[in-house]
């Protein structure tokens, strides 16, 4: 039975990290990325042009007026792309967000198969709960694989604050969601719930009309964890912050942000046979000369603008308070 997998993200700005999210996922099984681009200085949108003229990626311009919100112009427009219509499976995911998938071959397909097995029927969502991982100590930005960089995260229970408790979904693009939202798919009357067979990370059903953006009381991690590097290394969340958020966009990522998402309270390297089973992907992908140069400049753009921001004066105080909060 096909099981073509699709994923559609918005990103700005993001271009150091987007050719090991690709590798990463292609090689769990993800079939396409559909990623909108908007307002981009570093070169994200070329590399998902170029990720396109591949055949990897399908790239959309993601126009937003002056106080719009990207994430959900994206949500709405991306059910208008083929990539997204004939996919069997849709999930939206954004460049910091890698699933640990941790039964079978780690791939989605395993996912998928194991957790029919476990709930004894086909199943119309599989939601992960976001693992938390912090700064792990990294000041300065570097070329390097975030899964690699960072290591120190949450435990795996309690989590560590209300934002930690976050979900992503993998769903079927079988009809029975109408829209779509960033952490789970919407769009279904409150007759029509109990048609939908809704699992944890585990196999166990939970009633759809009760699920939210967040994991749910016994939620099962058992096949797994979505590792989240919201804050990356101190220089990197200046650039973060002065982009300004993709959901939330009149929300500041500063201290209260910082405090909840910057999580380095036990090692877990876990992540690691999946994100090397990737690098002979990633190696490809870097080798493709103008990947490799659309990389380059954009880590180099990140270079400058964060020396840029430590110029600012009134960012003085803000990168002394990271400093002293740094894990």
């Amino acid at each position: 039975m096909s099981q073509t997998i699709t994923v559609f993200t918005t990103m700005k700005n993001e271009g150091p990290y987007m050719l090991e999210w690709v590798a990463f996922h292609k090689s769990l099984g993800v079939d396409h990325f559909v990623i909108f681009t908007n307002d981009c200085e570093d070169g994200t949108d070329e590399i998902a042009q170029r990720l396109q003229a591949l055949g990897l990626a399908t790239q959309v311009n993601n126009e937003v007026k002056e106080g719009g919100n990207p994430q959900h112009q994206m949500l709405r427009r991306a059910r208008r792309q083929p990539k997204v219509k004939e996919a069997d499976w849709l999930m939206c995911l954004d460049v910091d967000e890698f699933w640990n998938i941790r039964c079978g071959d780690n791939s989605f397909p395993s996912l998928i198969a194991e957790v029919e097995d476990r709930a004894g029927q086909p199943v119309d969502a599989i939601s992960f709960a976001w693992k938390l991982f912090g700064s792990s100590g990294n000041l300065s930005f570097e070329d390097k694989p975030v899964t690699e960089a960072f290591s120190m995260g949450d435990q795996e229970y309690p989590y560590h604050s209300g934002r930690a408790y976050g979900l992503k979904t993998l769903f079927r693009n079988n009809g029975k969601f109408r829209r779509f939202g960033p952490h789970r798919p919407k769009g279904f009357e409150p007759d029509e719930a109990a048609d939908i067979a809704w699992s944890d990370a585990s196999g166990n059903l939970f009633p759809a009309e009760k699920v939210g953006w967040r994991a749910w009381r016994r939620f099962d991690h058992s096949f797994g964890r979505l590792h989240h590097y919201s804050v990356r290394s101190l220089d990197g969340f200046l650039i973060k912050r002065d982009r300004g958020r993709t959901n939330h966009i009149r929300m500041d990522q500063g201290q209260s942000y910082w405090q909840d998402m910057n999580v380095n309270k036990e090692q877990d390297q876990s992540i690691l046979p999946a994100a090397r089973r990737a690098t002979p992907l990633l190696d490809e992908l870097k080798a493709d000369t103008e990947l490799g140069a659309l990389h380059a400049t954009a880590c180099d753009w990140h270079r400058a603008k964060i020396a840029e921001i430590k110029m600012r004066p009134d960012w003085v105080e803000f990168r002394s308070w990271l400093a002293d909060n740094l894990t």
